[in-house]
């Protein structure tokens, strides 16, 4: 942590404004990032412009600005948030001469959004609390650098990697099998992280990055990341990246991307059973622990379940399967939304519609297990709450948002 300090005057002035945070924060973080792309329009090169469009990125950070201006005299308390989000600011490559471009389009975005509530006190007491933030991270990140290119394999910023291997998983879904282009040592991971794709699209005028999971085991030789094509829904235009990835790049290709970051990742210590619960592509970083687990001989009972529309948009079905009937510890469910006729005849689906309650106590025996869960928000939510209305302990509850961070507190 930052060895600076701030003085009680401007503790109370920052605490004294998360009323207005609450009330105000989301719309103080979009006028902020439309400012500071107008001004800094280079930064488009960094972040994703679907997320501004659908307020993930705005309201992931009031929530961080809320939680250190409720915490500012106990920075300690939200160190794993500041973790969680430094690993995906490592993984984009972001450096500490952004910070202080962060931090000037932050209060002038509160000044001009809270007008005469942001008197000249209270955006100094932010300016001396932001830059007390701000050194937190850059000292996490720092060290998350060092870490990441000091590795056996590891490299800073980005690295040049073949496609060795593109697989159709899905009808929306693929596999990319990637190799270091030097072909030299290739970093580890830990099952459950992600790394960052950089593309040059023709026709667009910035860079695009996006961050996905790696979906198998560490140890192969080959990082593998498994990308589903968005192909919009409603006000959301078609993924960019993903119809990119999709369409135009195939097996001899060469992708740009960051080393391994990440902290939702496999906890292998004790005996609990483990409980896999994906919904569509979120199946991606528990495929990795899954396949972790598998390659290791655990003992612990693996139970994995599942959730798509139906088999035609399943991913990694058949290799799920073929190790339930093979290990005697696996067990395999399936929940189909809409499932065909052929899909009735797959002995792993349980379940038609929605998974709730009841469809997971008639799976598991009861709560004494580590529960992993990734896949769409209002999926997560449902596991989440089911979890809670369980008296699952919180230090077996373990989740990935893909994006920015939210949160699965009902609204």
């Amino acid at each position: 942590m930052s060895t600076a300090t701030l003085s009680q005057e401007t503790k109370q002035i920052v605490k004294a404004t998360v009323p207005i945070l609450a009330e105000h924060g989301e719309a103080i973080t979009k006028h902020f990032y439309k400012r500071m792309f107008s001004h800094h329009p280079e930064l488009l090169n960094i972040f994703n412009q679907t997320h501004q469009k659908q307020g993930r990125q705005p309201q992931a950070l009031a929530n961080s600005i809320y939680a250190a201006a409720e915490h500012i005299d106990n920075l300690e308390a939200i160190l794993p948030v500041v973790s969680r989000i430094a690993h995906k600011h490592r993984s984009l490559n972001i450096k500490p001469e952004q910070y202080p471009i962060v931090g000037e389009n932050l209060l002038a975005a509160m000044r001009e959004v809270l007008g005469d509530a942001a008197s000249d006190d209270v955006l100094e007491a932010w300016r001396e609390a932001y830059e007390l933030i701000a050194d937190v991270f850059i000292q996490v990140e720092k060290k998350m650098y060092e870490e990441a290119s000091q590795a056996p394999g590891g490299w800073r910023e980005f690295r040049s990697f073949v496609v060795e291997k593109k697989q159709r998983e899905s009808a929306t879904i693929t596999s990319f099998y990637l190799k270091p282009e030097d072909g030299k040592a290739l970093a580890s991971y830990k099952p459950g992280q992600y790394i960052t794709v950089k593309v040059t699209i023709p026709g667009q005028e910035h860079t695009h990055m996006r961050q996905y999971s790696l979906s198998d085991a560490p140890e192969k030789g080959y990082y593998r990341i498994t990308v589903k094509r968005e192909e919009g829904d409603g006000d959301l235009p078609p993924g960019i990246v993903s119809n990119y990835l999709h369409q135009h790049i195939h097996e001899g290709d060469v992708l740009e991307i960051t080393a391994p970051a990440g902290d939702f990742t496999l906890q292998e210590e004790g005996e609990r059973p483990i409980v896999f619960i994906s919904g569509g592509v979120g199946v991606t970083p528990l495929m990795s622990m899954f396949n972790t687990l598998m390659q290791r001989g655990v003992k612990r009972e693996v139970i994995f379940i599942h959730a798509a529309i139906n088999g035609f948009y399943h991913a990694m079905h058949d290799h799920l399967a073929k190790t339930a009937s093979q290990q005697e510890n696996v067990h395999y469910a399936v929940c189909y939304e809409r499932p065909t006729p052929g899909d009735r005849m797959n002995p792993f689906m349980k379940k038609e519609g929605f998974i709730d309650e009841s469809f997971l106590r008639s799976i598991l025996h009861d709560r004494e297990a580590d529960f992993y869960f990734c896949g769409p928000v209002p999926f997560m939510k449902t596991i989440a709450q089911i979890l809670k209305d369980w008296d699952v302990p919180e230090q077996q509850v373990h989740y990935e948002f893909f994006g920015p961070a939210g949160t699965l507190a009902s609204s």
